[in-house]
């Protein structure tokens, strides 16, 4: 199924046509207007029933239907480095349409950079499907903030050490304290659920 309209063109459709502002429509249809800039920036699809409802009466649409297909469509988002000195890109490159199980497995695509992941069968120029989340349990690979610096790795907890670990020698593990982890600070944004290289 191909996508034929996201929310958020929707959303920017009805504010032109009714020259209404974000923060009238947000107001009209029943949300904060933290919850509807997520709604333009192409996130955050999980309603409510009410909220369904609402933004089908609002907007004179079936919102079921534009749930259920961004459900299946899932946006390559930039390159993740398997390093530790390349940015998070958040430009979206394309997307990759999905069965409706492995649609709900995951949030995006990032694209993968370098060869530090190659032991985990992760190579230059993958992508791997990651579901947003802030933990993973020890041993898992996740995708790594340290600080503004994004990272693929597995990640280990070890007495207070939190491990970020390269699956290729020619590289170190690294090693943070909380103390670094608080004040980089190191954060996870996501885990790794599986990789493709069929959509380069």
């Amino acid at each position: 199924m191909v996508i034929r309209m996201l929310l958020k063109e929707l959303l920017i459709q009805y504010e032109v046509k009714n020259d209404k502002s974000h923060v009238e429509v947000a107001k009209e249809v029943g949300v904060s207007l933290s919850t509807y800039y997520r709604w333009l920036n192409g996130e955050s699809l999980h309603l409510k029933k009410r909220t369904i409802d609402r933004l089908s009466e609002v907007l004179h649409y079936d919102i079921n239907q534009v749930v259920e297909e961004s459900a299946r469509l899932k946006p390559i988002l930039g390159q993740v480095k398997a390093g530790y000195d390349l940015y998070a890109q958040e430009d979206i490159e394309g997307y990759i349409e999905l069965g409706l199980a492995d649609g709900q497995k995951g949030d995006y695509f990032l694209r993968v950079t370098g060869d530090s992941m190659e032991g985990s069968h992760i190579y230059d120029g993958d992508l791997v499907y990651v579901q947003q989340c802030d933990c993973v349990e020890s041993g898992q690979i996740a995708i790594v903030l340290v600080g503004q610096e994004a990272t693929i790795k597995k990640v280990y907890y070890k007495q207070d050490l939190m491990i970020l670990e390269a699956s290729n020698a020619k590289y170190n593990s690294k090693f943070f304290t909380q103390q670094e982890v608080e004040e980089l600070p190191v954060r996870i944004i996501g885990l790794v659920r599986y990789v493709r290289r069929d959509f380069l």
